[in-house]
Formats: C-alpha cells, structure tokens, sequence
C-alpha cells in the first residue's frame, strides 16, 4: 500500500475538484483548489520524494479552448519527472505514444476501451499494440446506481453498463499493467472513502489497484488499509495540504513505511 500523488489539470490550471460537478458545457467544475503553481512544480516535487506511480489527469476533452493550456501543464510535469508520471485524458492509439515520448511511463484509458456503454474488446486490442500491456493502464472510475457501481466514462460523467465487479476484473486484468479507480461520487469531496469500492479492491490480487475518492484523514488511510487488505495503493488530492487541504503531504509520504 503506498501513495500514488496526482496532478488534475482543468481550463489550463493545476486543480482540485468535485468529480462529479465536471461538465464539458462551459468548461464547468465546482473548485474546490486552484494552484498557484504549474505542473512542473507538482512534477519536481514528487520526484523529489520518489514518490513514482503518480498520475496526470487532463480533464478537458480534446477541442476545448483549454485543452493546449492543459497539455503544456501536462508536458512540464511529465519534463520534470520524466519515467515517473502516468498520464490519463483523452487517450487513444493515435495520441498515446506520443505521450509515451514525452516521458510518460504509461498511459491511463477509459473512453476510448468504453464504447455504446460496454468495453470494446478492438480498441482494448489497439491500445495494447499502440502502447504495450506493460504501459497501459486501464481507469475503471464508477458511479453508483442502484446498488452497484458501475464504470463512467467522458470524464465520469456517463454511465456504462458495465459493473464494477469481479467478472469485470478478471476480464481485463490481462489487458493491462494497472487499475486506477476513482470512487467519482466521493471524489474531491474529502468526506471519508466509499467503503464498496475498497473492498471490492482488495479482492484483486497480484496486480497494482489505486483508489482514488474522499481520502480526508488517517482515519480514512486505515480503513482503506483494512478494507484494502493492505494490497490498495491511495491517491489523495484536496485533502492535502499542499492542495489546500489539512493532512501534511510529508506524513502522508510515510505513511505505511
């Protein structure tokens, strides 16, 4: 179990935000911190600590007025910690290498393997020739509805038919070196962990699996620890401080050490 920093990237500015308030109308998100800082600062700071695994999430879709503003944010993050950062936003087979190039050491994809609310199983298969098995990282966020969860896509803001379960799971580990998961209902609003999602995390063994959604204490890094079975790495972005938030960034770099 160890921490997996982040940097979101929305309307050319290093963020924090309510997962769920993410609109494309209007280039829309409830903020809940915008940096001073760009992501180069992000990029050096955790390289600084060694802190690998991290990921870039660009959260404006490819056209938006923002979305070069958002790839040079990218672009020096990925310049400073080169080999170190994931990237994720918008993803396809024809943009990841170039990622890959950039110094990316893998690419995060969701939209593109989600088609018509299922995984399309021939752009799973382009995206492991684009890139490779061992640098593709598949985004399995989730909403709930009902009493499952189920994977969104187009930056979380609609709904597959696709559960998130252990059927699920056991279909595309194969296909990819990583899981990253945020719990969208939860996210950025540091309000305790969605209990479902870590526990359904815990279950998958060897391979990574990072949870992402409502960190907002110790309390909630122990429970996610038990529930997790201490298998699930953590990403935890408005609750540090360095964010705004009241957890120490240096005390969650221990944590678990």
């Amino acid at each position: 179990m160890r921490f997996r920093p982040c940097i979101d990237i929305h309307n050319g500015c290093v963020k924090q935000i309510v997962g769920g308030s993410l609109a494309d109308k209007g280039n829309h998100a409830q903020d809940n911190f915008v940096s001073e800082q760009d992501g180069s600062y992000y990029g050096e700071l955790y390289k600084s600590r060694g802190l690998t695994g991290g990921h870039i999430i660009i959260l404006n879709p490819a056209g938006s007025e923002f979305y070069e503003k958002d790839l040079q944010q990218a672009y020096s993050a990925l310049s400073a910690f080169e080999g170190g950062l994931q990237i994720g936003g918008g993803i396809n087979d024809k943009n990841a290498a170039g990622f890959l190039d950039r110094g990316a050491s893998h690419v995060i994809v969701t939209s593109f393997v989600f088609r018509n609310g299922e995984i399309d199983e021939h752009n799973l298969t382009l995206m492991k020739n684009a890139v490779g098995k061992n640098r593709l990282v598949l985004d399995l966020s989730c909403r709930k509805r009902g009493e499952d969860y189920y994977i969104v896509t187009d930056r979380w803001q609609k709904f597959t038919d696709t559960k998130l379960c252990p059927e699920t799971i056991e279909r595309l580990r194969d296909s990819c070196d990583e899981f990253l998961i945020h719990a969208v209902d939860v996210e950025g609003k540091a309000k305790g962990i969605e209990d479902g999602v870590a526990t359904l995390l815990g279950d998958i063994e060897g391979m990574p699996a990072t949870y992402a959604g409502g960190i907002s204490s110790f309390d909630d890094l122990e429970k996610l620890k038990t529930l997790g079975k201490g298998r699930v790495d953590f990403t935890i972005g408005s609750a540090l401080d360095i964010f705004g938030g009241n957890m120490r960034f240096e005390e969650v770099c221990g944590f678990d050490k």
